[in-house]
């Protein structure tokens, strides 16, 4: 079969690999139709994620057609057309069994390399570093999956693709950073990055009601996504001060909760900070950019909630831990616990409270994810995510 391999920092290349097979008795596998390029596959394609090794399939965010299922699988049957959880999870552990799917016990083979850089390990992901399993990712025509009693949601055919693969990452992400600030009415909420996470965040934001969503970014393509979908207002870093300017907004007070959605990967416009960060990550002495999190840390009203949804890896330098601890702030991350979201958010969809797809700005066939990979990492042709169909 046909998968998207990383070949090394900033080279993918689209490669003939062996078609998957079942391996456990809760195994399926899925023949795909359309899989995507997250935010998050740019740390890989950048070499910001450990233990990747050449060849690795890519890509977390897939769905397609069940055409085989393991014995112990009783819920899927081939022909099923089926949206794939990225987090891999047993069901079964304590982890699980309070919904927090994303640090299952059991599904990271490698659970020992997780705990050296973290201290325990999380859940296996599809196709994201051996040190998170080292698991073939969905960028490809066909895909194992694991504990497949548990994870993948049958989609109904009126719903299309372009909406349903969201709910393999983005849209639950977006939408548990946005739960995770605990809105009560006549809340602002301000969230940093308008990627996809951000901007369903800043829509899920207003769904669970905000009364004010305010999106901070730097592309005015994706600042207009912002408004025309989430009816947030919007600050562009790089022609006004974010902190000035959210206090304006506030009446001096700060948002009542800060959501990051950018990441390890952040961008600044000041120049000597960016610089200072830069330097440190290319050097290996500091892992991420974490402005985005200085910032919402800033900007949050005292007592407020800041909520992490950007991807990080391992340590920041520069945590702004005195405005922290002494403003009684509070912090919730996580990756995000998808099995939990699925199921309603996709009822949501079918209410017609949300399209998700609207985050989509580019569909092209698998053969011509290196080309994805390009514009996208380099936000070229206004693009703000990029679809394969296989």
């Amino acid at each position: 079969m046909k998968a998207t391999a990383w070949m090394g920092t900033d080279h993918v290349k689209v490669i003939d690999v062996p078609d998957p097979k079942l391996m456990n008795a809760r195994d399926a596998i899925v023949k795909i139709s359309t899989t995507a390029i997250c935010g998050s596959d740019l740390h890989l394609y950048h070499g910001y994620i450990p233990a990747m090794r050449k060849g690795d399939i890519l890509g977390h965010e897939f769905m397609g057609e069940v055409v085989e299922v393991g014995p112990q699988v009783r819920n899927l049957k081939p022909g099923d057309r089926v949206v794939v959880p990225f987090p891999i999870a047993c069901g079964h552990c304590s982890s699980c069994q309070r919904g927090l799917y994303s640090v299952c016990e059991n599904s990271n083979p490698n659970a020992g390399i997780a705990e050296k850089v973290m201290g325990h390990s999380p859940a296996g992901i599809f196709g994201y570093s051996h040190l998170l399993g080292g698991y073939a990712g969905g960028q490809a025509e066909y895909a194992r999956v694991p504990f497949a009693d548990i994870g993948p949601l049958k989609v109904p055919d009126e719903i299309p693709d372009d909406q349903a693969v969201t709910l393999a990452d983005v849209f639950p992400t977006g939408y548990m950073g946005a739960e995770m600030c605990d809105i009560k009415p006549g809340q602002v909420i301000a969230v940093w990055g308008a990627g996809p996470v951000g901007l369903l965040a800043a829509a899920s934001a207003r769904l669970l009601g905000a009364e004010r969503v305010i999106v901070i970014d730097r592309f005015p393509y994706r600042l207009r996504l912002a408004e025309q979908h989430a009816g947030a207002e919007t600050i562009n870093y790089e022609h006004t001060d974010v902190l000035d300017t959210l206090n304006e907004l506030t009446a001096g007070r700060g948002p009542d909760a800060c959501i990051d959605a950018v990441g390890l990967e952040g961008h600044h416009g000041n120049a000597a900070i960016y610089a200072y960060d830069r330097a440190k990550q290319a050097t290996r002495t500091e892992t991420e950019r974490p402005f985005a999190l200085r910032e919402a840390i800033l900007a949050c009203r005292s007592g407020g909630v800041v909520s992490v949804i950007g991807a990080y890896g391992g340590v920041v330098d520069k945590f702004p831990m005195g405005a922290f601890m002494n403003r009684s702030l509070t912090m919730r991350t996580g990756q995000c616990h998808v099995q939990r979201y699925t199921r309603p958010l996709l009822e949501r969809i079918q209410r017609g409270e949300i399209d998700p797809s609207f985050v989509v700005s580019h569909r092209m066939p698998l053969r011509d994810a290196p080309k994805g990979y390009k514009i996208f990492q380099k936000k070229q042709d206004e693009c703000t995510k990029v679809l394969l169909k296989v």
